[in-house]
């Protein structure tokens, strides 16, 4: 009788699993059918529905085995450290990777995660990709993330390696008029802030790819539509930017470079690739960012991807390669002017 009671149990339990499941397909349905068709991987319907609460951290085990995964590949890049002798600064690390021949010019690749999480590891597959095939040195730089340490630490850090591979570019091969910045989500957003100091400090740089950027803390406080509904949600960008600005999102911030959108007077930034999915939560500030840089006389390609949620181009697709060889190209015609 136990092992019938037992069995009845289990088959109960695979009852109400498969009936949840249902139910989730059935509710995202409508989500997932905005996607563009040849995206719509069946992982859209395993992730959470419309998440609340705190977004992922950074997670120490995760990065000591994508740093491990690398070595096991053979790529050994150079590791970094800049700002150690400067009174009162931290020093700060990352990878750098080296082309096989002359570098054509180098680029400072800021990684993703909200500026809450991630490390420089992550973009180890795009770093290699830069430097073989546009013949780039490419510096990836693990910066502090929020709320232990909140803003303006993460842009302090990104400068920081910024002025290293100034300092370094005539060890480097490298033209110093040649350094462009970059960097996908949070990275976009930190390559955007990094651009505006540089310029202001009279550092130079020469182009900026801005991924679906994080740019504007004020999208927090709008309605997001049918946007941001995949991987970073509003909830998500709420708490992140709080975390990061180390107060609640509001309508005025006066520190300069908190947020990359809110500068008023874009006028001798460097030259722009912009690029976002239709979907995404940051389509709006991308596109209006966009605009501001081409009416400052920025000269600025804008690439939005119909049907594209945030992060998609992680994903094998035609339309996700196209998109990947768009800011690739972008960044070899930049550094080549």
């Amino acid at each position: 009788m136990r092992s019938r009671a037992v069995a009845v149990g289990g088959m109960v339990a695979l009852a109400v699993g498969v009936a949840r499941v249902v139910g989730r397909m059935r509710r995202r349905r409508p989500a997932v059918e905005k996607v563009a068709q040849e995206l719509r991987t069946p992982l859209l319907y395993l992730l959470p529905e419309a998440p609340s609460g705190r977004p992922p951290r950074r997670s120490p085990w995760l990065e000591r085995l994508a740093n491990r995964a690398i070595a096991r590949r053979g790529a050994h890049p150079q590791t970094f450290a800049a700002g150690d002798d400067a009174p009162g600064q931290p020093g700060v690390g990352g990878f750098v990777y080296r082309p096989a021949g002359r570098p054509a010019g180098a680029v400072l690749w800021i990684h993703g995660g909200g500026m809450i999480t991630g490390f420089a590891a992550i973009n180890h597959t795009a770093a290699t990709r830069m430097a073989r095939e546009l013949g780039l040195v490419v510096a990836t730089v693990d910066y502090r993330l929020a709320p232990e340490h909140p803003f303006p630490a993460a842009l302090d850090d990104c400068m920081t390696a910024l002025r290293w591979l100034h300092d370094n570019a005539a060890r480097l091969g490298v033209d110093p008029a040649r350094i462009a910045v970059g960097g996908e989500s949070a990275g976009g957003g930190l390559a955007a802030m990094v651009a505006q100091r540089a310029h202001d400090e009279g550092l130079p740089v020469a182009f900026q790819v801005l991924v679906y950027p994080m740019l504007d803390d004020r999208t927090a406080l709008r309605d997001p539509g049918h946007r941001g509904e995949f991987v970073w949600t509003p909830s998500y960008n709420r708490q992140a930017w709080e975390w990061f600005l180390g107060h609640p999102v509001r309508e005025e911030e006066s520190r300069p470079y908190a947020a990359a959108a809110r500068r008023g007077d874009l006028t001798g930034l460097p030259p722009a690739w912009i690029g976002v999915g239709e979907l995404d939560l940051f389509h709006d500030e991308d596109v209006a960012y966009a605009r501001r840089l081409e009416e400052a006389g920025v000269p600025v390609e804008l690439v939005v991807v119909p049907g594209m949620a945030h992060a998609m181009d992680m994903l094998p697709a035609p339309s996700m390669r196209a998109f990947r060889d768009s800011w690739l190209r972008a960044l070899r015609a930049g550094l080549a002017d």
